[in-house]
C-alpha cells in the first residue's frame, strides 16, 4: 500500500515575524490526511544565539532566548492543534482513524541551543534543547537521518568524510546519499531524479523555505519559492511529488493571493518579494 507524506520546510519562527501561514499549513495537513508528517527543522530561528552577529551589535539588541523559544513553541502548538482535533474527532465518532507518524528533524538553528550550552556549561540547565516543545513528534537530533517508506529525511545531509553539507544539484546529492531523500536548509525548491541500473527511480528534494518574511542576510535575493510538499504514492523510496506554495494555500483558505493578503493586513510592511 502506498503512503502520503506532508513535509513542512524551514519556518524560521522568531519574535516579530508574521506567521499567518501556520494556520493554512495546519489546515492543509488535515485536508490531505497524510500518513506521515515531517517538520524538516529550523522551525525555531533562535536569533538570540546567533554566532554570526557580535554581542552588543544592533542586530542583537533586545534579543531574548525565552522570547525565541516561546514564539516557536506557540507556532508549533498552532500547527498541531487542527491535527489533534481531527484525530480526536475521528476517535470520538468512531469513524476511520487517522493517526499519522509525526517526525521532527532538528535543524542547525535549533542546534544553536546545544552549541551554546556546550560552550557555556554554566548555562546548561537554563538553555536546553528540550525547551523546544515538539508536542508528540518524534525528535531526531540535528544531523541524524530518519527513514519513512524508503525516503530519507534530515535537515541536510553531510559527507561522511568531511562532515560538511553535501551541496550542488539534487542529482549530485543523490550520487552521495544513494537513496531517495528530502532535506530543508536551502531556500527555494529544487528537485531531481536518478534512475538506477535496476530501473528504480531515486528522488532528491531540497526545500528550505515555508515563511513569508524577509531574511536580511539574503539581500536582494528574496523572491524564492515558499511552500510545503505533498509526496503522493510513496513506496520503497518512490513517490509523486506535489509542491504546495504558500500562495496557493493563501488563495485556498483566504480567497486571495498571498501578496494581496499580506499587503491588506500589514500595509506598513514591505511584501514586494511575494508579488507574482
Amino acid at each position: 500500500m502506498t503512503k502520503r507524506h506532508f513535509v513542512i520546510p524551514d519556518l524560521q519562527v522568531r519574535p516579530g515575524v508574521r506567521t499567518d501561514h501556520i494556520e493554512w499549513i495546519a489546515k492543509a495537513i488535515v485536508d490531505y490526511l497524510p500518513d506521515v508528517v515531517v517538520n524538516i527543522g529550523d522551525h525555531w530561528d533562535m536569533p538570540s544565539l546567533s554566532s554570526h552577529e557580535d554581542p552588543g551589535s544592533e542586530f542583537m539588541e533586545g534579543r531574548r532566548y525565552k522570547d525565541d523559544i516561546d514564539s516557536g513553541n506557540n507556532a508549533f502548538e498552532r500547527l498541531c492543534a487542527p491535527m489533534d482535533e481531527e484525530i480526536a474527532r475521528r476517535k470520538r465518532r468512531k469513524i476511520k482513524r487517522w493517526e499519522p507518524r509525526k517526525i521532527f528533524t532538528f535543524g542547525n538553528h535549533e542546534d544553536r541551543i546545544s552549541r551554546f550550552a556546550s560552550a557555556n556549561p554554566r548555562f546548561r540547565h537554563i538553555v536546553n534543547i528540550d525547551d523546544c516543545n515538539t508536542q508528540d513528534f518524534e525528535r531526531h537530533r540535528f544531523g541524524d537521518i530518519t527513514e519513512a517508506d524508503g525516503v530519507l529525511y534530515s535537515h541536510y545531509f553531510s559527507s561522511p568524510h568531511s562532515g560538511r553539507a553535501i551541496g550542488g544539484t539534487p542529482q549530485n546529492r543523490l550520487n552521495k546519499v544513494c537513496q531517495s531523500f528530502v532535506m530543508g536548509h536551502v531556500q527555494g525548491f529544487d528537485y531531481g531524479t536518478k534512475i538506477t541500473p535496476t530501473g528504480k527511480t531515486m528522488h532528491g528534494v531540497v526545500a528550505g523555505s515555508a515563511y513569508t518574511h524577509l531574511e536580511g542576510y539574503r539581500g536582494v535575493h528574496q523572491k524564492h519559492w515558499r511552500g510545503c510538499l505533498v509526496l503522493n504514492e510513496v513506496s520503497d523510496g518512490d513517490f509523486c511529488i506535489m509542491p504546495v506554495t504558500l500562495n496557493y494555500l493563501c488563495r485556498r483558505y483566504e480567497g486571495k493571493p498571498l501578496f494581496d493578503y499580506m499587503t491588506d493586513k500589514y500595509p506598513e510592511e514591505n511584501w514586494t518579494h511575494l508579488k507574482e
